[in-house]
């Protein structure tokens, strides 16, 4: 399901130049189907989930990528502009439900401990729609157009409609665990904001730089071919999912930290672009590798740090407030670009990650500080910590 609605989410960027003549509008229109988007599920997502919220979650999953799925085949459908916006906008208010569903129904099914691994399963979904799906879609809009791409999008969430159908299950014991009278209240809202906010700001760093990638990589002199580093960034983005499933249980707390300092390293490396072909290769690896892990490492933390009490507002807060990083984090680096250049880009960019990093960093200090005065078989509500209530064991 997550691969299907990245896919979703990306699918214009990989036919952009085929829908703007073929719709009569220009490529910058066009990329207002991505960038709206971002609006809409910061926009849409509380009020469905509030209208949702007393629904079976497997019914809802499949409803909701049905709607998708459907939205999409208008898209391919659409003979106006104006049709196939509207169709984006339906299926991105669909998108920002589905990733809180999804959020709160995985932790739901799992035991805490392998938490980490399983958001790095799920989320491997979404890092195939980027690294693999945009791609092959690019391809095949070239050789049967865009429509058809969207048309395939609108088979595929069939697909993801069966398999929510026949594979998962309806509730679990640790989701109802969180409705139990005497369970609210009991852990505290606070560190989910503070973790939340902070991979927002992650986000706004990240794409800041990573909006305008193909200008800083062409304009520095890097030895590397634009097509062959972002290839390199998208495989070290999958190999980064991969190793948070393998220690993101074993070391929340150092891995997320050392995940958000990396991305800032990164993006401040951007600066020496051009210096060494060596030192290219490195930045862009890094940067792929640290940003391919961070997402994962943040969604756990948030989960874990919520517990059974706040997990369903915690699950709905991580869509919204990621989004609204990606929005802020293209606008901002388009404003220093209109003012400064491209060239400029790397120490805002930077900046802003780095300080993420060490909010990271100062609300690990003071989790551990605080578990340690914690009385024993209190519950924990600390960022990146397992939770000690019995709801959640």
């Amino acid at each position: 399901m997550t691969f299907v609605v990245v896919t979703g989410e990306m699918l214009p960027t990989a036919v952009l130049p085929l829908m703007a003549a073929d719709l009569g509008v220009s490529p910058a229109r066009v990329g207002l189907l991505v960038s709206g988007w971002a609006f809409v599920v910061v926009v849409a997502s509380f009020p469905l989930v509030r209208l949702t919220r007393g629904l079976d979650r497997r019914r809802l999953l499949a409803g909701a990528i049905a709607v998708f799925g459907a939205a999409s085949l208008v898209t391919a459908l659409a003979g106006s502009y104006a049709v196939a916006a509207g169709s984006r906008l339906v299926a991105a208010a669909v998108c920002g439900l589905l990733w809180a569903t999804v959020n709160a129904h995985l932790a739901a099914l799992v035991p805490e401990r392998l938490l980490g691994r399983a958001v790095a399963v799920v989320l491997g979904g979404g890092t195939l729609g980027t690294v693999l799906a945009v791609p092959a879609a690019n391809a095949a809009g070239a050789l049967w157009g865009w429509r058809t791409t969207f048309g395939a999008l609108a088979a595929l969430s069939l697909l993801a409609v069966a398999g929510a159908v026949s594979t998962l299950a309806p509730r679990t014991a640790r989701g109802e665990a969180a409705a139990r009278p005497g369970q609210a209240g009991r852990r505290s809202l606070r560190p989910v904001v503070v973790l939340v906010a902070l991979g927002g700001t992650l986000l706004v760093g990240h794409f800041a730089a990573y909006t305008f990638v193909t200008e800083l990589l062409a304009g520095s002199g890097a030895s590397l071919a634009v097509s062959a580093a972002l290839l390199l960034f998208g495989v070290l983005s999958g190999l980064g999912v991969l190793v948070v499933g393998r220690v993101g249980d074993r070391f929340p707390r150092a891995a997320l930290v050392a995940s958000a300092g990396l991305v800032a390293a990164a993006l401040l490396g951007l600066i020496a672009l051009g210096a060494h072909p060596l030192a290219d290769v490195a930045v862009v690896a890094v940067w792929g590798l640290a940003t391919g892990a961070l997402p994962p490492l943040i969604q756990t933390a948030v989960m874990r740090a919520a517990g059974p009490e706040h997990r369903a507002a915690a699950a709905t807060l991580i869509p919204v407030v990621f989004n609204l990083g990606i929005a802020v984090g293209a606008a901002a680096g388009s404003a220093v670009v209109a003012a400064f250049g491209v060239a400029a880009l790397p120490v805002p960019a930077g900046v802003v990650a780095l300080l993420a990093a060490a909010g990271l960093t100062a609300a690990g200090i003071g989790a551990r500080r605080v578990s340690v005065r914690r009385p024993r078989g209190a519950a924990q509500s600390l960022p990146g910590a397992p939770a000690t209530s019995s709801s959640s064991a």
